[in-house]
């Protein structure tokens, strides 16, 4: 499943972020997005999950265009196509690391211990399902965030920084994961960083400015 961004455009009154932003994204293709602090990359990321609206321009995933779906449309073409890996973790405090996982499975209404469990492996983190998250370390939430994005097999990858907040030793461990689940699903991964070793594992990396994207 192909993701098409065309000419897209995002501005705040009479700011403009960013404008005619055109790339596309081939399934298991690794894509880096780069820039300065403040051109809008996480904004970017953002329009391709239907997180946030645009001013001109389209979002095509395999043929559905994101802009034309109403938010409860939108929000279901996300909860089954899309996982979202964020910088801040996002775990749920009250629920355990195995419970965190399996929540795309949940609201999909897929629950599969087995899995999850796969999951949990895949990433590191055998036999620490029962652990709630403030047990574990920055790293290791990292992991339970990137299981979590994984576990229901979408289609489109977005992550936000996810080794912003790491040391160098884990965030190589991160991406290895990202980059092994990618290949093996097939999945289109699209990365906005500013770390020029995540950005080295990618297909592709392109710069984004105010003006449009270019090759970097």
């Amino acid at each position: 499943m192909t993701l098409k961004v065309e000419s897209l455009a995002k501005r705040y009154g009479d700011s403009t972020v960013f404008e005619q932003v055109s790339l596309a994204v081939a399934p298991g293709e690794f894509v880096a997005i780069v820039g300065e602090s403040g051109v809008g990359k996480s904004t970017l990321l953002n329009c391709m999950a239907g997180l946030d609206s645009w001013d001109a321009g389209t979002v095509v995933h395999d043929d559905v265009d994101i802009g034309a779906l109403d938010g409860e449309a939108r929000a279901l073409w996300r909860r089954r196509q899309v996982g979202f890996v964020f910088q801040a973790f996002h775990v749920l405090p009250h629920l355990d690391v195995a419970q965190n996982v399996a929540l795309p499975l949940m609201l999909l209404k897929q629950a599969d211990a087995a899995r999850v469990a796969h999951m949990l492996e895949a990433v590191g983190l055998a036999g620490l399902g029962e652990r709630l998250p403030q047990q574990l370390s920055g790293g290791q939430l990292q992991r339970v965030a990137i299981a979590r994005a994984l576990v229901h097999r979408p289609a489109l990858l977005l992550a936000d920084e996810p080794t912003g907040n790491l040391d160098p030793g884990t965030a190589a461990k991160v991406m290895e994961v990202l980059f092994a689940q990618t290949r093996e699903h097939r999945a289109s991964l699209v990365l906005v960083t500013h770390s020029e070793a995540a950005a080295a594992r990618a297909d592709r990396v392109l710069h984004l400015s105010a003006g449009g994207i270019l090759p970097a």
